[in-house]
């Protein structure tokens, strides 16, 4: 593949991929009422299990005031708990609460599903066994720093 070539798949993986994103977005009923910086931070809560604001703010690459504003719409939801440090009265955890970990599953697991009924009923047995063979390359870009 020559490098002309090379610059037109990046294009088409680009906007594929973004159009799939989107797609995956809007097919959670669940996840519409949060947006997708509020989505990031309980995955990030469910993966860290217990992060400071500063840490989430800086993860996000967002400012601390925004992501304050974030952890106040996900308390008033119910998706958190903070809790203060006991060794530093002036530091606050961050966790998920039994509600933002369940929505967060339900999520997943819509778009999953979404994802999985799309992939049988849209796809031939050789493009599943094609889409399958080109997942380990896309994690190697993904994973390309």
């Amino acid at each position: 593949m020559n490098e002309q070539e090379s610059h037109q798949l990046a294009s088409q993986i680009r906007t594929t991929t973004t159009r799939l994103i989107k797609k995956l977005r809007k097919k959670s009923e669940t996840g519409s009422s949060l947006s997708l910086t509020e989505r990031s931070v309980i995955a990030l809560l469910d993966q860290h299990k217990q992060m400071l604001p500063s840490e989430l703010a800086a993860t996000e690459k967002i400012t601390t005031q925004s992501m304050s504003q974030i952890l106040n719409h996900l308390l008033e939801l119910g998706c958190i708990i903070r809790e203060a440090s006991t060794t530093d009265k002036r530091k606050v955890y961050i966790s998920l609460s039994p509600l933002g970990q369940e929505m967060l599953y339900r999520v997943r697991h819509e778009r999953e599903e979404w994802l999985f009924k799309a992939i049988t009923e849209v796809c031939t047995d050789e493009e599943r066994e094609l889409i399958s063979r080109a997942m380990a390359p896309l994690t190697k870009i993904i994973d390309y720093e």
